[in-house]
């Protein structure tokens, strides 16, 4: 199968090298869709020098709106057969994209979610809150769709690509994350999870999501859960 990495990037220029660089080095049959939010240093300038070395690299620049802004705009140019949503902070491991979406390319699966938190791989000790609130948001969809997931804010997921191309997503920062579980859930998806490997940031290092997305994260998880679309 044909994997397309969607990488919504801002101020990334310490990391998207890297990052482009590790999912060439998986040898697969690739396409690569940065989406570069508004950036001022030179992520886009990285990407763009990467891309005329390598076909399959598409930068898309747009003016700064957040991960769910540049998800969106990112999501009609993929043409792949399964899609991997790629942070470009290298918190997450391009090597690990083959046991992602192993569960896709054997017809298991419809969706599969890297869990930071099912144990099993490498994992930084990162922020205590962080974690309790992650674990709580996970609590909290689970309750409202009926599920087992472990991880809801996984950065890492992979999709078959028309799937994600048909949910209704309108959520411009981190709510994409809970809006895009509501949505599975809400249409009885085949959901798989597999423990990854995770090395977070700390607020100094760069990492931006704090208390106030938890807050949005459950008003996102219950207007999915209520609406009548879907």
């Amino acid at each position: 199968m044909k994997i397309a990495f969607l990488v919504p990037a801002y101020n990334e220029a310490a990391t998207i090298g890297d990052v482009l660089e590790r999912i060439d080095a998986l040898g697969i049959d690739r396409q690569i869709v940065v989406v570069d939010d508004g950036s001022s240093d030179d992520t886009a300038a990285i990407v763009r020098a990467y891309a005329a070395e390598h076909d399959g690299v598409l930068l898309l620049e747009k003016p700064n709106g957040g991960k769910g802004s540049a998800l969106r705009h990112g999501i009609p140019h993929v043409d792949a057969d399964v899609v991997v949503i790629q942070d470009a902070d290298l918190e997450y491991d391009p090597a690990e994209v083959p046991h992602l979406v192993a569960p896709i390319e054997s017809g298991a699966a419809d969706v599969v979610y890297g869990s930071r938190l099912s144990g099993g791989r490498a994992q930084r000790a990162y922020l205590f809150w962080h974690m309790v609130g992650n674990r709580f948001l996970s609590l909290v969809a689970g309750v409202l769709f009926n599920t087992t997931l472990s991880d809801m804010e996984t950065g890492y997921k992979a999709f078959r690509t028309e799937i994600l191309k048909s949910l209704p997503l309108t959520e411009d920062a981190f709510g994409i994350e809970p809006e895009i579980t509501g949505w599975i859930c809400r249409r009885h998806l085949r959901i798989y999870e597999v423990p990854i490997s995770y090395y977070g940031r700390t607020y100094a290092e760069g990492k931006n999501i704090t208390w106030r997305d938890g807050f949005r994260a459950v008003w996102v998880l219950l207007r999915v859960r209520v609406t009548r679309a879907g």
